[in-house]
């Protein structure tokens, strides 16, 4: 006999309700614009400018633990961003845009060049933020490679900025 059959007694018993899920919507969920986010995905690449700024003047002082706490701090930064980006402002112009095929196809090419490069960037990440960067070969590898992928951000960012953020308008 279960636990509460045995204090309420078997006649106050009742059968658990059968759970169904809900309907299934055939049409997708609509994002609504937000005023606020341009401003909010701007900050964003102002503050993960900043950090990654932080990382290089910390590999130029050859302050390596800093360079890799910097770098985690990084990571989870830049991911929340694209996090943002894909559901609340990619989600929202594939919406806008749906009957614009040239700048549909535009964002979609876009799209797909910025987690491109955003996925270039986490890998730099994950390769350098356990290193203990002990010899000077690596040292100066990172170097070249921080900068390689500061490009790659940079290039990012603009283009986020200067062809994309545009199209954000209320529908």
């Amino acid at each position: 006999m279960g636990f509460f059959r045995r204090i309420f007694g078997k006649d106050d018993y009742v059968q658990p309700m059968a759970v169904s899920e809900p309907p299934r919507s055939t049409k997708p969920a609509s994002i609504s614009y937000d005023p606020k986010l341009i401003d909010s995905l701007h900050t964003d690449h102002a503050r993960l400018g900043a950090l990654y700024e932080r990382i290089g003047k910390h590999d130029k002082a050859g302050e390596y633990a800093q360079v890799r706490t910097l770098l985690a701090h990084f990571k989870s930064s830049l991911q929340a961003h694209i996090l943002t980006e894909n559901v609340r402002f990619y989600a929202y112009l594939e919406n806008a845009l749906a009957d614009d095929a040239e700048n549909a196809r535009t964002m979609h090419e876009f799209r797909r060049d910025m987690n491109t490069i955003a996925r270039e960037v986490v890998n730099f990440v994950k390769a350098w933020q356990n290193s203990d960067f002990a010899s000077t070969a690596e040292r100066q590898q990172f170097t070249a490679e921080y900068e390689k992928v500061g490009g790659l951000l940079e290039q990012r960012l603009d283009s986020e900025e200067n062809s994309l953020y545009p199209l954000y308008q209320p529908t």
